[in-house]
């Protein structure tokens, strides 16, 4: 079979959604446990840690050769979702027409797992606003405070410094709760879904990996909105 027929049959743009969303998964759980690190800082832990084992972490991430590498898959791994996800559902409302006649709702399917790319939308601006905030400063205008560690030995952009200064502003922190609110329902679907993609029909394996989606979801999603409430109310913040 071609490449090209691979990428382009219904079951081949399945397999390739499938393969990119267990890829973006295994980046949440690295991005969510790097970006945990904030919550050292508070009180139960090291009150005068300062953001300091985040931005160690932060620095390794981003001048390791190999993650560099892997960040430009990431970005690719993106692209390709989201497109085979718009192609996906384009072909599945053509096949539909005018939809049915009487509306099954929730019997039939959840509301979730109707509404993937309207989802993957929301998703997608929330990436660009949290890309715009730090991403771009740190990689590409490199016009982040830095702050030395090690007795001056180690010198490192502040991101600590900057998602505090960005979650002051309420408006900003309610979207990016939105936009995890948005991952959750979308990974709810999408965990699940991958795998039966890739092969996985047993009623009993299936129970077990919606079980662990929903876990997956609430705890990583939960983590995130976290973070910006926690630096909003002082929970975490820069001594």
């Amino acid at each position: 079979m071609k490449w090209s027929y691979f990428f382009t049959s219904a079951i081949g743009k399945k397999i390739v959604m499938a393969l990119t969303g267990l890829f973006l998964i295994s980046f949440l759980i690295v991005h969510v446990g790097l970006n945990s690190c904030i919550f050292y800082d508070l009180r139960w832990f090291d009150p005068t840690d300062n953001g300091e084992m985040f931005n160690k972490a932060a620095h390794f991430m981003g001048s390791a050769l190999v993650i560099r590498i892997m960040e430009i898959g990431l970005f690719l791994f993106i692209i390709v979702h989201i497109v085979q996800g718009y192609v996906l559902e384009a072909k599945n409302l053509s096949k539909r027409g005018q939809g049915y006649n009487v509306s099954l709702g929730n019997r039939g399917s959840k509301w979730y797992s109707r509404s993937m790319a309207i989802l993957g939308t929301l998703i997608f601006l929330f990436l660009i606003m949290h890309i715009s905030h730090f991403w771009v400063p740190s990689r590409i205008t490199s016009n982040l405070q830095e702050v030395t560690y090690n007795k001056g030995t180690v010198k490192v952009h502040n991101l600590f410094l900057r998602m505090f200064e960005v979650f002051q502003n309420p408006i900003v922190v309610i979207l990016y709760v939105l936009g995890c609110i948005s991952l959750a329902y979308h990974l709810v679907h999408g965990f699940t879904s991958a795998f039966r993609t890739m092969g996985v029909y047993n009623k009993k394996y299936l129970a077990m990996l919606n079980s662990i989606g929903y876990g997956f979801s609430i705890l990583v999603c939960t983590l995130f909105a976290l973070m910006p409430i926690s630096m909003y109310f002082h929970w975490v913040s820069p001594n």
